[in-house]
C-alpha cells in the first residue's frame, strides 16, 4: 500500500476548491460525469486506432444512490487507470489528463470529443463529500487499485481485487451538510440539467418494460414485464448531426426535448455548424414573439462538448438573439476553472459575429425560398429583426434583403420595392422621400383613410421599438424621412401637384384663428390654419413629429429626459381646415356663446379621435351630446 501527500502548491487545496473555485456545489456531478465520459471516449478512440486491444462494446455510465450508507457512486466502463496513472492524474492537482491525452493524440483525436480542460474537475467531489474513493482498473493488463482521501492532502493507494472489469468507480461519502445529494429526485434533476445530452448513455435506476404477447396468446393472457436500464440522456442530440440527416419533425422533437413545457411550435430553426476559425455547433429556434419584448430571455443553452454550462449566454449570443431559444455548443468558449463564467476573449466576439452572420443569411434564404410563408410569419419575428437592426451593425447592413415593410392594406415590401412604389408621389420640397406610417391602425384609422384618399401609401409600424428603428433608418439611408400619419399634417410635408386654393381671405382667417384660440384657451395646443380639401375633417389634432418621437423613444428606454423628472411636455397641433363648411359656420355664427360651444364640441370630437378626451372632460362631452340629441 502506498501512502503520501497529494502534490499541491498550497497547504490545503480543498477549502480553496470548496469556497472559491466552484461557486455552485451542485456542479460536482457534472464534473464527475464529464470525467467518466472522457474515460469512455478515450477508450473508443484508442480501440478505433488499434492501440487498445479490447472490445469497446456498448459502454454506459451508471449513477447509484445509497441513502442508507450515505454514498453516491459514479461508475464508468471506460479506459480506467493504473496505479501510476492515479498518482499522476489524481495526486498532482491541476494536471489535466484530458489535455495530455489530446496533446499526445492531437492528430487523430481531434474529433474524439474529450471534454476535460482543467484537471480540477474531480476535486469538486469534495464540495459535497467528506471522503472520496476511486476504484479503478485500466484497460491494460494491470491490477485494479483503490484510492481513498478524506478531504485532507493525505491519501492511500493500494491494489484491490474488488474490481475485475475495466473502468472507474467514484464513491462519494456524502457529508452531513450535503445530504440533499442523497435524494434520487435531486440527482435526477441534476443529471437532466447538466448531462441530458452527454455523448455516452447514462443509466440512473431501472424501469419496467412490458414484453409483447405471442400471437397465439389466450385472450386473458397477462403480459410479462422485465426491468431494463433507465437511460436518462440523449447521446446524439440534433446539433451533433448534420442538417442533411434531420427532418423538420426531428427538429420539432428536439425543441420539445429542450422545452418540454413549451407547447407552441417554433416558426423555424437555424442549424449552426462551423469548424474554422473556431468550433461551434448548435440549433437556434425562432419562437412566436408577436409584438412583445416582455418575454423570457436566457432560453439559449450553452454546452461545451455536450456538457451543459449555462443558460446565461450574453456575450456569446448577440443581444438581439437572446429572444430566441436553442443550443450552442463549442469547445473553444473560454470559461473559468469552474466552467461557470465566460472569460473575456477575442474568440467570444468571433463566435458572436458568426452567429449574427448565420442568422442574417438564414433570413435572406427563407424569404427567397418562400416569400408568402415568410410574410405570414413576419409579425411573429419582426421584433427580433428590428432589434438586430438597431443593435448590430453587421446585421443591419444585411437587413434590406429580408426586412419587410407592411402597409395598412396588408401588403409587404422590401426596401427597394418600397422606394420604387412611393418615390413618385411622396417627396417633400427638398426631394426627400417621405414615408408615412401608422403605429395603431384602429386608433389612427381616420388619418390613414385621409392619407390613402390622397393616394399615399401608409406603412404599419406597430412594434414597441419602432422609434429606434426609424431613427436608425433615417441615419443610415440617404434623404428619407418617416412621419407618423397623425403627426404634423402630411400636406405640409408632401409635394402636391395642384395646391388647394383658399376659400377665405386673410382677414377671415385671422378672425377664425382668434375665435378658436379664445374657445380652446389651452397652452398645450398650437392652433394652425391650413387650406385643405373641403372634404377633410374640420378639426384635426396632430403632434409635432420630433416631440412625439422623443416621447416614444423615452417610453421604450432610449429617449432620456430633456425636461427633468416630468419628461417631455404634452404638445399638440390643432389643425383647422379653413376650407371646411364648419369654418364658414363658425365665422357666420354671431352669438358668442353659441360660437364657443360649436368650437369646443368640434375640439372634443378631435380629442376623442386621438384618445385625449378622458375623465371629467369625457363625461361632460357625453352629457352635452345627449342634450344635442334632445
Amino acid at each position: 500500500m502506498t501512502k503520501g501527500n497529494i502534490n499541491v502548491s498550497v497547504e490545503n487545496i480543498f477549502p480553496l476548491i470548496k469556497k472559491f473555485l466552484y461557486s455552485d456545489h451542485e456542479i460536482f456531478l457534472r464534473e464527475l460525469i464529464s470525467n467518466a465520459t472522457d474515460a469512455t471516449l478515450k477508450l473508443k478512440h484508442l480501440t478505433g486506432i488499434g492501440e487498445a486491444k479490447v472490445e469497446y462494446g456498448n459502454p454506459k455510465i451508471e449513477v447509484k444512490v445509497d441513502k442508507e450508507n450515505k454514498t453516491l457512486r459514479i461508475i464508468d466502463q471506460g479506459i480506467g487507470m493504473t496505479a501510476e496513472e492515479v498518482e499522476k492524474y489524481i495526486n498532482q492537482v491541476a494536471f489535466s489528463g484530458a489535455e495530455e491525452f489530446l496533446e499526445k493524440y492531437k492528430d487523430s483525436a481531434k474529433d474524439s470529443g474529450i471534454i476535460g480542460h482543467f484537471g480540477l474537475g474531480f476535486y469538486s467531489a469534495f464540495m459535497v463529500a467528506e471522503k472520496v474513493e476511486i476504484v479503478t482498473k485500466s484497460y491494460k493488463d494491470e491490477p485494479a487499485v483503490r484510492w481513498i482521501c478524506d478531504g485532507s492532502p493525505e491519501f492511500t493507494l493500494e491494489e484491490t481485487t474488488d474490481k475485475t472489469e475495466r473502468g472507474t468507480e467514484i464513491i462519494l461519502h456524502i457529508a452531513e451538510d450535503s445530504t440533499e445529494f442523497l435524494e434520487e429526485g435531486k440527482i435526477r434533476e441534476l443529471l437532466l440539467k447538466y448531462n441530458k445530452f452527454m455523448p455516452v448513455p447514462i443509466k440512473f435506476g431501472t424501469k419496467t418494460h412490458t414484453l409483447p404477447l405471442p400471437e397465439d396468446a389466450a385472450e386473458d393472457a397477462v403480459a410479462e414485464t422485465e426491468e431494463v436500464d433507465n437511460i436518462i440522456n440523449n447521446p446524439t442530440p440534433a446539433w451533433t448531426l448534420a442538417p442533411s440527416e434531420l427532418t423538420t419533425e426531428d427538429y420539432m422533437k428536439f425543441y420539445h426535448e429542450l422545452y418540454p413545457m413549451q407547447f407552441e411550435e417554433p416558426l423555424f430553426n437555424i442549424h449552426l455548424n462551423v469548424d474554422y476559425p473556431f468550433n461551434l455547433t448548435g440549433v437556434l429556434f425562432f419562437p412566436k414573439l408577436n409584438n412583445s419584448l416582455n418575454i423570457e430571455k436566457d432560453k439559449i443553452q450553452l454546452y461545451q462538448n455536450q456538457v451543459f454550462v449555462t443558460d446565461e449566454v450574453k456575450g456569446i449570443v448577440p443581444d438581439f438573439l437572446m429572444l430566441l431559444r436553442g443550443v450552442i455548443d463549442s469547445p473553444d468558449i473560454p470559461l473559468n476553472v469552474s466552467r461557470s463564467y465566460l472569460q473575456a476573449d477575442g474568440a467570444v466576439k468571433k463566435i458572436s459575429s458568426y452567429i449574427t452572420k448565420k442568422v442574417a443569411d438564414k433570413m435572406a434564404s427563407l424569404i427567397n425560398e418562400n416569400r408568402e410563408d415568410y410574410e405570414q410569419k413576419w409579425n411573429d419575428i419582426k421584433v427580433v429583426i428590428e432589434y438586430g437592426i438597431i443593435t448590430e451593425e453587421k446585421f443591419a447592413e444585411k437587413a434590406d434583403k429580408f426586412t419587410l415593410y407592411p402597409t395598412t392594406d396588408g401588403k409587404y415590401f422590401l426596401w427597394n420595392e418600397l422606394e420604387e412604389k412611393i418615390k413618385p408621389n411622396q417627396t417633400d420640397k427638398d426631394g426627400k422621400l417621405v414615408i408615412l406610417y401608422a403605429s395603431n391602425a384602429d386608433a389612427q384609422h381616420s388619418y390613414i383613410q385621409s392619407a390613402k384618399d390622397k393616394g399615399y401609401e401608409v406603412l404599419l409600424f406597430d412594434s414597441p421599438i419602432i422609434p429606434h428603428v426609424i431613427q436608425k433608418l433615417e441615419s443610415s439611408k440617404d434623404k428619407i424621412s418617416f412621419v407618423r400619419v397623425d403627426a404634423d399634417h402630411i400636406n405640409n410635408l408632401i409635394k402636391k401637384d395642384e395646391p388647394v386654393i383658399s376659400k377665405l381671405t386673410e382677414t377671415e382667417k385671422e378672425s377664425l384663428k382668434k375665435n378658436v384660440e379664445e374657445a380652446v384657451n389651452d397652452k398645450k395646443f398650437t392652433i394652425q390654419l391650413e387650406d385643405l380639401d373641403s372634404t377633410d375633417a374640420p378639426f384635426t389634432i396632430t403632434q409635432p413629429e420630433f416631440m412625439r418621437r422623443m416621447k416614444d423613444m423615452q417610453a421604450t428606454g432610449g429617449g432620456g429626459s430633456m425636461f427633468g423628472m416630468g419628461g417631455f411636455p404634452e404638445m399638440y397641433n390643432l389643425v383647422v381646415n379653413s376650407n371646411s363648411e364648419f369654418a364658414d359656420q363658425i365665422l357666420k355664427t354671431e352669438n358668442a356663446e353659441e360660437k364657443e360651444s360649436l368650437i369646443k364640441y368640434a375640439v372634443d370630437l378631435a380629442k376623442l379621435s386621438q384618445n385625449l378626451l378622458k375623465g371629467k372632460d369625457l363625461t361632460d362631452f357625453i352629457q352635452r351630446s345627449y342634450q344635442k340629441l334632445k
